[in-house]
């Protein structure tokens, strides 16, 4: 396919504004796409040259594309950043420039996919002396030949800002309907997605082999299993009651998700984070101790990393450990919070997947690799603790002593329950420090849109967020507050040149919502909050559509932290059903009072 007709979709899909439309589009786009184009289509859609764990980035800043614009052009580069200013799009301004331009006509062969694919891969993979000037013509070149369609989206793809708003469930319910005719095979394609976190392969198979190829995906090293996730209660005798009277309780670690695969035959070790993104030259010491502290030869483990202090033999809070998610001064920061892992799962072993059995196997079988029993400090992986119980009062104890020594609460695992990836499911239950108490909440939205300032604000050009929660079951954002005080003139500062870069003209297809931002964004921005309560709300859209007449919103939000939380994805926001749960357990605790 002509990289001109992926563009005249993108268009298409960009104007919509009801989800199943897009769904219909994007179908529509697959069916006219080669078998061997369908993996890099799939990247583009979703804006990236790779799945996260390969971490190929293009690496073009806006300087650098207004530049490329001005070469492909022949219009200054003044008159680049003039007209930018003005479109707050430098693909609106590279695909108005690209129609006026005062070059004369290249002659060449159109784009294909798989040329613009390669193209953009060549300017991701240029490095060393000159590379800045090399990715510069290569883009400007592309752009000289390139019809003003193609510009605008060639540009915001390179930038990593293509705001088409297409989640992942919403590709998947797009490769269903192409290949079966319905969405319905959305749930096979999701299970074997959750199992190797490669969307683009997940659809190559699909195109070659069939839903037969989809059913026989399995767990490999080095290729990242999205991670469980788990559901919340707020008192022992819920989650007792719910795991069938008895239960494992681990102790829930303030710090960062991380899956390690190791394969001691090649002395090969990768860390991923629970976006799945490459984390192993960050975490070295986690690296050098699975080679040394695992006693098998290969193995998939996951835990939470988290600073300590070796003195004290303190943890650091979260704000600390994640100053260790850094590409540079990894050492120095290395001997400043040296990192320790608490395994809590295995999902692979020597060779054999283990996430369809039973959580107590999966539990033994890592408790037999680790030998963590008694081995002090010397050691950096340890076994996350934890104690099986039937018992809501030994419970809510062990709760309190998680809470005494700075945790962040427990994980209640059933244990008869295999590893759900990617999922959230009741075989895994959190209770946390925050849903003991009404006023502390801790919850995580997505920003969907922008103010202006006003007043004092106006200089700053950013006056507060549109804040929105994940409803999973219909693969939609829901509105849940405004935030608009707090900020520090840094995080003013901070947060309008952040989602300047993915405005867009309308509302996203997959955003609900009655109320109206001065610029709308593209969904892509986790922050967490506190508020004061959830109360009832007929302005917010949230959990109304689960017949509950008005939506829900927080009461008094302010965000936690300087600014994004660039572990999670959209998705990976507190959901709609939590805050309808959280609601509950605050009437509950208010009646109780």
């Amino acid at each position: 396919m002509l990289f001109s007709d992926v563009a005249k979709y993108y268009e298409k899909i960009e104007s919509i504004s009801s989800r199943l439309g897009m769904i219909d589009v994007l179908a529509e786009m697959l069916g006219n796409t080669d078998r061997k184009e369908i993996r890099s289509l799939i990247y583009m859609t979703q804006g990236v040259l790779s799945p996260p764990f390969e971490a190929v980035r293009i690496g073009i800043a806006e300087k650098l594309a207004e530049s490329s614009i001005s070469l492909a052009t022949g219009f200054s580069l003044a008159d680049v950043e003039s007209h930018f200013r003005k479109s707050g799009d430098l693909g609106s301004t590279a695909e108005e420039l690209v129609k006026k331009t005062r070059l004369k006509g290249i002659k060449s062969e159109k784009l294909s996919i798989l040329d613009a694919f390669r193209l953009m891969s060549k300017i991701a993979t240029t490095s060393g002396e000159g590379s800045k000037d090399l990715k510069i013509k290569t883009l400007a070149g592309i752009l000289a030949a390139s019809e003003p369609l193609e510009a605008r989206y060639l540009v915001r793809f390179a930038l990593g800002t293509l705001r088409l708003g297409a989640g992942d469930a919403t590709i998947l319910e797009a490769l269903s309907k192409n290949s079966t005719g319905s969405r319905d095979s959305k749930v096979l394609l999701e299970s074997a997605y959750n199992i190797c976190g490669d969307l683009g392969k997940v659809a190559e198979v699909l195109a070659v082999h069939g839903m037969r190829g989809i059913e026989n995906f399995k767990v490999e090293l080095f290729s990242p299993i999205r991670p469980a996730l788990a559901e919340r209660m707020n008192t022992a005798d819920e989650i007792l009651k719910k795991m069938g009277g008895t239960c494992s309780a681990e102790s829930k670690y303030d710090g960062l998700r991380a899956q390690v695969h190791v394969d001691k035959k090649a002395s090969r070790v990768e860390i991923f984070s629970r976006n799945l993104e490459r984390l192993t030259e960050m975490f070295p010491e986690i690296a050098k101790a699975a080679l040394s502290e695992v006693d098998a030869s290969s193995a998939i483990l996951e835990g939470e990393a988290i600073a300590y202090d070796e003195v004290s033999g303190e943890f650091h809070a979260f704000q600390e450990t994640i100053q260790r998610k850094r590409k540079h001064m990894v050492e120095e920061k290395s001997a400043e919070l040296p990192l320790k892992l608490f395994s809590f799962d295995i999902m692979y072993l020597n060779g054999e997947s283990y996430i369809e059995k039973p959580y107590s196997e999966r539990r033994s079988r890592l408790e037999s690799i680790l030998h963590t029993k008694g081995s002090g400090k010397s050691r950096t992986i340890m076994l996350a603790d934890r104690i099986i119980t039937s018992s809501p009062k030994e419970l809510e104890l062990y709760f309190d002593k998680a809470i005494e020594h700075g945790l962040e609460g427990i994980v209640a695992k059933d244990l008869s329950a295999r590893y759900v990836a990617g999922a959230r499911k009741f075989s895994w239950i959190k209770m946390k420090r925050s849903y003991k108490s009404e006023l502390s909440d801790s919850i995580d939205v997505v920003i969907i849109g922008y103010y202006l300032g006003k007043g004092a604000r106006a200089e700053f050009g950013f006056g507060g967020v549109l804040a929105s929660v994940y409803n999973k079951k219909r693969d939609m954002f829901e509105t849940i507050t405004k935030i608009g005080t707090g900020f520090t003139e840094a995080q003013m500062e901070y947060f309008r040149k952040l989602l300047e870069k993915t405005r867009l003209r309308s509302k996203p297809a997959r955003v609900d919502s009655e109320m109206e931002p001065d610029f709308w964004v593209d969904p892509r921005y986790v922050v967490t909050v506190r508020a004061d309560e959830i109360t009832r709300s007929p302005m917010h859209t949230c959990g109304r559509s689960e017949g509950h007449g008005a939506g829900y919103a927080l009461r008094f939000p302010r965000i936690i932290g300087e600014g994004i939380r660039e572990d999670k994805s959209p998705e990976d926001s507190t959901s709609t059903k939590e805050i309808i749960e959280m609601f509950g357990a605050q009437k509950k605790t208010k009646v109780s009072a």
